[in-house]
């Protein structure tokens, strides 16, 4: 499964460059969405791009009734996310959320990792985590 992070979800809302990228793992991946990450591409959409909540549920609602499954952390997730965490959090040169970490906890068990957040991108390469890079918003790769 590809799991995709809450930047990937917040270029479809918001119609940044990344989106065609995300619309064609979409399409050719079976992909997946930590819950979380759910939350804060919400938060992000209506926060920082002023983006209504009806706006945001027109864009992601039907993928999740179609192509993409929420997932629901458990007990072993919260373990290695905390794990993550703890040996790679820097404050300047490795900033992972929480929501980053569980990410990476899904995706440690086989599955692949689409983002464009560095941090998340390093992280996935140490961790040996198969990695798909999104491009961010000005086209550069993580």
């Amino acid at each position: 499964m590809t799991f995709l992070d809450a930047y990937a979800l917040i270029a479809l809302v918001i119609d940044e460059p990344p989106a065609g990228a995300v619309e064609e793992l979409l399409r050719d991946s079976d992909c997946g969405v930590p819950a979380i990450h759910l939350a804060e591409a919400v938060d992000v959409s209506q926060r920082r791009h002023g983006v209504a909540t009806a706006d945001i549920r027109l864009v992601l609602g039907p993928l999740f009734y179609e192509d993409v499954d929420l997932v629901q952390p458990d007990e072993d997730d919260a373990w290695r996310a905390a794990e993550l965490r703890g040996r790679y959090y820097d404050s300047k040169s490795c900033a992972l959320s929480l929501a980053d970490c569980f990410l990476l906890a899904h995706a440690s068990r086989g599955g692949v990792v689409a983002t464009a957040d560095p941090g998340v991108a390093q992280v996935a390469r140490a961790e040996g985590i198969k990695l798909v890079r999104l491009p961010d918003s000005e086209g550069r790769l993580p």
